[in-house]
């Protein structure tokens, strides 16, 4: 893909003075991938929260770091899949891994080297690209125990370095971006130098509800339901009209989100409009529908709205 400076990309880069490539972030689910994937680029491109599996794509962040431009791919979390949505994020997780030019491995040094991440450990054994190890939540953790973390890792995979952060926190990270902006490729940058995500506003815009959805509900419903973005009008008046629908897959269901009187998709839609306002800069009349889809997460129209390859049964 070729741009010029009329695409908002300066004339002056050149293959020779600029660089530029992907990094796949991976890790357990809730290693705290999305959280760094935002702290990197300075700016929200992937939802957040203390519950595990809420990325089911692979979510780009474009981040700058001197003639660097990096590529952040923000993937699912990799964990024994059993129904077929989770095994397609992880099969997406696995992929994002294997097309990047570098790859970061977070771990969340509270929960230390479990079954899931000795299992990506085993699986990065034939990946032949730059990778690290980032131990994540540091400030949670005492320095011994994390040497301790540090040198059975060490034991288990060749890495290039080992980064000790807090993503919440910032604390780490400008060695980070200071190791991917010396180890990416040279060549000119894939985007322009304003552009934050290639996750269309649409998409971004059901992800930041989806993210609602989750904070606001609780146990399974938040993964047997989807967002979509039906309709988004610019409005003479500066302001933004957005129509989303939240697919379930039972009435039972559809009754939870709404809540009594309406409460729960009243406050759902508060959060998420807010949120909106603050990322697109202008007013934002939000307006959600709930509606029943039975077997949705069987329908391969719902992995392509997603970026997601629909797997097969078995």
């Amino acid at each position: 893909m070729n741009y010029t400076a009329d695409d908002g990309i300066a004339a002056s880069q050149t293959p020779a003075t600029t660089r530029c490539g992907f990094v796949a972030l991976i890790g357990a689910p809730n290693a705290g991938k999305s959280t760094l994937t935002n702290a990197l680029v300075g700016s929200k491109v992937s939802i957040v929260s203390h519950k595990v599996q809420t990325t089911r794509s692979l979510v780009r962040g474009i981040a700058l770091e001197g003639p660097t431009q990096i590529i952040l791919v923000d993937t699912p979390g990799i964990f024994a899949p059993k129904r077929r949505l989770e095994k397609a994020m992880v099969r997406s997780a696995w992929s994002g891994a294997g097309d990047a030019d570098a790859i970061v491995l977070l771990i969340d040094a509270r929960a230390g080297l479990t079954e899931e991440v000795e299992a990506i450990i085993n699986g990065l054994a034939n990946v032949k690209r730059p990778r690290a190890i980032l131990l994540n939540k540091i400030d949670l953790v005492k320095r011994d125990t994390l040497l301790e973390l540090a040198a059975a890792i060490s034991a288990r995979i060749s890495f290039d370095r080992l980064f000790m952060v807090s993503a919440l926190t910032g604390d780490g990270l400008t060695e980070l971006r200071d190791w991917l902006a010396q180890t990416l490729p040279f060549g000119p940058w894939l985007y322009p130098e304003d552009q934050i995500s290639d996750a269309p506003m649409r998409m971004l815009a059901a992800e930041i509800t989806r993210e609602k959805l989750f904070h606001r509900l609780h146990e399974e419903l938040p993964y047997r339901s989807t967002v979509e973005t039906d309709s988004w009008q610019e409005r003479k008046d500066g302001s933004v009209r957005i129509e989303q629908t939240i697919f379930v897959e039972r009435e039972s269901q559809r009754k939870i989100v709404l809540g009594k009187g309406g409460e729960t998709i009243k406050a759902i839609s508060t959060g998420a409009r807010k949120e909106l306002t603050g990322i697109l800069e202008q007013p934002v009349h939000l307006f959600l529908f709930v509606k029943v889809r039975e077997n949705w997460a069987d329908d391969p129209e719902r992995y392509r709205e997603m970026g997601l390859e629909f797997p097969s049964a078995d």
